[in-house]
């Protein structure tokens, strides 16, 4: 089990293992052949980024029954998804902005996100495991009355596109107790979301099964498997925070444009 953060240290990006505050340092590719340097560092010492850029990000909607049930949803037959601009995609700390000119609701989504480590191509269930790397914290960001500013075309992309609005990290846990996992959003004091994987329509092990037969995924593929009940607007000068035990607490403040 590893905890994989990337970071900036004398304003240089850096990636490495975290255990407790302190970061063995890597040298190589994160998702492939990699060796530790001999440096360590101190986390109080780095600046957090995003623990990796995705080479896609796939995000799945409908995808708990829970939700499904209160929103008068029927039950889908295949994973429902659509896929963010990777130039969406900022780490801890960072600002959510929402958008200029836009006077909407901007909500957070509590997601888990899953991050592919091999190629998967038409991957049965019980291979799944084998090609994951890890899992991270997703909030799924979303301007929601552009969704359907257009009544002929629903906008998925453009509402959950913009810049900022793929916050994730704080890093990659590599094992995760799927079966009892539950993933919270704390917006201040109020706990919005706190629900368990177990809900989801389509097990993570069954989404990337499903998606591995529509379209091919490939190493460092970003995959958040869609949220539950509770997801609400952020207010300018608040700050969300996405908690998911084992992987920890990715937290961004959110504001209007600057």
């Amino acid at each position: 089990m590893t905890h994989w953060i990337r970071f900036t240290h004398s304003e240089t990006l850096k990636f490495g293992a975290l255990n407790g505050s302190e970061i063995t340092c890597y040298s190589g590719d994160l998702l492939g052949t990699n060796a530790p340097t001999g440096e360590t560092l101190s986390l109080n010492d780095v600046t957090v980024e995003a623990p990796f850029t995705p080479t896609s990000i796939l995000a799945l909607w409908n995808n708990f029954h829970e939700r499904a049930e209160k929103e008068g949803q029927t039950i889908p037959q295949t994973p429902l998804y659509f896929m963010k601009p990777v130039s969406s995609v900022i780490g801890p700390q960072e600002t959510i902005y929402r958008p200029k000119g836009h006077t909407g609701r901007v909500i957070f989504e509590a997601e888990l996100g899953i991050v592919i480590g091999k190629k998967c191509q038409n991957i049965a269930v019980e291979d799944v495991k084998d090609h994951i790397f890890g899992y991270t914290c997703v909030n799924d960001v979303t301007a929601v009355e552009l969704l359907f500013e257009d009544k002929a075309f629903p906008q998925w992309t453009r509402c959950k596109g913009f810049d900022t609005f793929t916050p994730l990290g704080p890093v990659i846990q590599t094992e995760l107790d799927l079966e009892n996992l539950r993933i919270q959003a704390i917006q201040g004091d109020d706990v919005r979301q706190d629900y368990p994987v177990s809900d989801m329509i389509f097990s993570p092990y069954e989404i990337i099964s499903l998606l591995s037969s529509y379209q091919t995924l490939v190493p460092g593929d970003l995959i958040a498997c869609g949220t539950s009940v509770g997801a609400r607007t952020m207010k300018p000068g608040s700050s969300i925070e996405i908690k998911i035990d084992g992987i920890g607490s990715l937290i961004n403040s959110f504001d209007d444009h600057s």
